[in-house]
């Protein structure tokens, strides 16, 4: 550690502070009774007044007391931004104020348990924890296929041995002082571990001002990238490792044959004759599950504060938009009736607008040949044929095909025409097969077909084909 940094520490550490502070030993006592052995959550001011004044009346001299404020006065000392012992808050839908104790306590709790004496350290068991982990390490992160199945193997070796020696009745059972160093292991570590769900909690709380900083001071973002820069917030939160952590620890809660193991095994060992049952090891899994929910229910608490601090930003947004909009059409009202000269006035009525591939290309006009030959003077040409020119109607085909075919269908020519029959012969049919319209595609296919077409003079005629496809669009 470097000089600079632990003195550093010793004048602004909450936890240094503590330890430091003249009522250090009812700071300690008081609040580690309450919150880390109760393992209690937040705590109504109320309730946490009169149990430090009941505190007071016990350790008081009524003549002479070594702490004379009032239990209130001791707390909101305790929660002061110099002190940092205490956290208190208003929690959401809730008007009562709310004590709850930070890390930095935790911390100096913790250090202030170890120093008192222990009947038996051991040492065995730490040593092997630390083997053990070590072995797992290698063993996840071995990349050689053959040196992982050379470890396997060995490891099936060593329990087909221990099988062979108990199916002989040879039984090895653990030795007393074993049992009792794990057992006195196992209750550090689970202490331990209700301690950090604080520093857990305190940092998703730190990242919970960050995002509220962040919303504040986005000036001249959108709103949809703000709200990206959240979710990606929250989404880094959940991919490092204590977030990974935490959340394979809260899965581990919610399993219920998980936490009846955990409990079946914590019988058993506490009632074998070699260990002094801690009866507060045996709620244990209780004590996780709560402070585990406890700092879940933190989470999400903040995350509502956080919806409804983005909430009353956006609003203030939308707001400040119609404030301008409102502003903009008061100005418009005034200026109404005494507009301003502003732009320039033009005498035309318009300004004639010629575009150079508007024009249409040069095309050469077309030669017209005329066959004046076999007509003598004085005779007229047989005039008979102009007369017999036959008129189809293409708005009443476009008609027929409308009432038979629906928006965005086909149907089959022949199959119109068994609804519509042919009634101008040939030129009918032709006149179907070129009906020029946006709103119909004539799609003629490469199969046949034959249908009855009735010609002028009335006889029925089998006209073949191809077939013809009506599409509406």
């Amino acid at each position: 550690m470097e000089y600079e940094h632990v003195a550093a520490l010793r004048k602004v550490h909450p936890a240094w502070k503590l330890l430091r502070a003249d009522n250090a030993a009812l700071i300690l006592c008081f609040l580690g009774e309450v919150f880390a052995d109760g393992n209690r959550g937040s705590v109504p001011a109320p309730e946490l007044e009169a149990a430090l004044d009941e505190f007071l009346y016990q350790i008081n001299d009524p003549q002479n007391p070594d702490y004379p404020k009032s239990a209130k006065d001791y707390l909101t000392d305790w929660a002061d931004g110099s002190a940092g012992f205490l956290r208190r808050f208003y929690p959401l839908e809730d008007e009562v104020l709310h004590y709850e104790v930070t890390p930095a306590f935790e911390k100096a709790y913790s250090w202030v348990r170890s120093l008192g004496k222990r009947e038996f350290v051991g040492t065995q068991s730490r040593l092997e924890t630390v083997v053990e982990m070590l072995r797992s390490i290698v063993r996840g992160t071995e990349t050689s296929p053959e040196k992982r199945l050379e470890d396997l193997k060995a490891q099936r070796e060593a329990i087909n041995a221990q099988i062979a020696a108990v199916e002989a009745g040879e039984l090895e059972f653990m030795d007393e002082t074993k049992i009792r160093e794990l057992y006195q292991q196992i209750g550090i570590t689970a202490r331990e571990l209700l301690s950090d769900f604080r520093q857990v909690e305190e940092n998703f709380r730190e990242q919970y001002r960050k995002n509220r900083e962040h919303i504040v001071s986005s000036v001249g973002k959108s709103q949809k990238e703000v709200l990206d820069d959240l979710v990606r917030s929250r989404s880094e939160i959940n991919q490092t490792d204590e977030g990974k952590s935490f959340g394979a620890f809260w899965k581990f809660s919610l399993s219920a044959s998980s936490q009846e193991e955990l409990r079946d095994l914590l019988a058993k060992v506490s009632a074998l004759s070699a260990v002094d049952t801690d009866r507060r090891l045996l709620a244990i899994p209780n004590d996780w599950a709560e402070a585990a929910d406890r700092t879940q229910r933190a989470v999400r608490k903040m995350s509502e504060q956080l919806r409804r601090f983005l909430d009353d930003w956006l609003r203030f947004k939308n707001r400040r938009v119609l404030d301008l909009a409102n502003s903009i059409t008061a100005n418009a009202l005034k200026m109404r009736d005494n507009p301003p000269e502003i732009g320039m006035y033009i005498d035309i009525p318009g300004i004639a607008i010629s575009l150079p591939f508007e024009r249409p290309l040069y095309q050469k006009p077309a030669q017209t040949s005329v066959d004046s030959q076999g007509i003598t003077e004085g005779e007229l040409p047989d005039d008979e044929a102009l007369f017999n020119q036959m008129f189809v109607d293409q708005m009443r085909l476009l008609d027929n095909l409308r009432q038979v075919i629906p928006p965005r269908a086909s149907a089959e020519l022949e199959d119109i025409l068994e609804v519509y029959p042919i009634e101008q012969g040939v030129e009918e049919v032709l006149g179907y097969m070129t009906l020029d319209d946006d709103a119909l595609e004539i799609e003629i296919e490469a199969e046949e077909t034959r249908i009855q077409v009735k010609t002028n003079e009335g006889d029925l005629k089998t006209l073949k084909m191809p077939k013809v496809k009506v599409t509406r669009k």
